[in-house]
């Protein structure tokens, strides 16, 4: 298995050589670079490809936050501070964790352990949804592949870092957000109907106001999603008298 690549973005040398030798612990994690700040770590990310960003937040010049605003790499970022009071903005952000110093061993281990599940996923087909069929489609999760059928898939929840999928028989925690399982999803079955659901449209028995029903399930209608949800799958096929 190709390794787990890395680099380390802090303005204090000390915080970096501590980041380093946790790397080292493990022979699946590799540093490609170190870096100062945050300047020249976006200077390498545009010209290399890396999966994993450690990033401290208080750095001379550009700040780690605002740093993340910029990025157009798709690098899993993990937050490096001593400052647990931006943990909701890290949040907002999207940022896959956020681990305040000193860093325990422990706790840097169960970080990049789940950052390298969702980058073997990402390098198959950059992607979990693996070898997509016409009927089909395969996530891993509990260590094992399993095939989905796209009718037998009721609603997929999102969970931060991780999706719950819902099948007519069981349901599956897959490490995936909800932008991306959406976005490879066929539209003509799937619809985003709030920040946190996908719902399979022919699964649906009922829907009111902000509601849609499944079986004995209520699945959130959003808002700002209710609109296009409408219009898209329920008006063409209302029948009026």
């Amino acid at each position: 298995m190709k390794k787990i690549s890395c680099i380390i973005v802090d303005d204090e040398p000390l915080a970096r050589k501590g980041i380093e030798l946790n790397v080292k612990e493990l022979d699946w994690l590799e540093i490609k670079g170190q870096f100062p700040n945050a300047i020249k770590a976006g200077d390498f990310l545009k010209a290399n490809e890396v999966d994993i960003m450690f990033l401290d937040i208080e750095m001379p010049g550009l700040k780690g936050l605002d740093f993340i605003k910029t990025l157009q790499s798709n690098v899993i970022v993990i937050l490096t501070t001593a400052y647990p009071q931006f943990a909701l903005e890290a949040y907002e952000l999207e940022v896959f964790d956020y681990l305040v110093k000193p860093i325990r061993f422990e706790r840097f281990y169960q970080s990049v352990n789940r950052a390298r599940d969702i980058v073997e996923l990402n390098r198959k087909d950059k992607s979990e949804l693996t070898d997509i069929q016409e009927e089909y489609f395969y996530i891993k999760a509990d260590r094992k592949y399993f095939k989905l059928y796209y009718k037998d898939v009721l609603y997929i929840k999102g969970l931060k870092d991780y999706v719950m999928i819902f099948t007519q028989k069981d349901k599956y925690m897959t490490a995936m957000n909800i932008k991306t399982i959406y976005s490879k999803l066929p539209a003509a079955i799937f619809a985003r109907v709030s920040k946190s659901y996908i719902i399979n449209v022919n699964a649906i028995d009922s829907i009111d106001v902000d509601t849609i029903y499944i079986g004995k399930e209520e699945v959130p209608l959003g808002t700002s999603y209710k609109e296009v949800f409408l219009s898209t799958y329920i008006k063409g096929k209302l029948f009026k008298r």
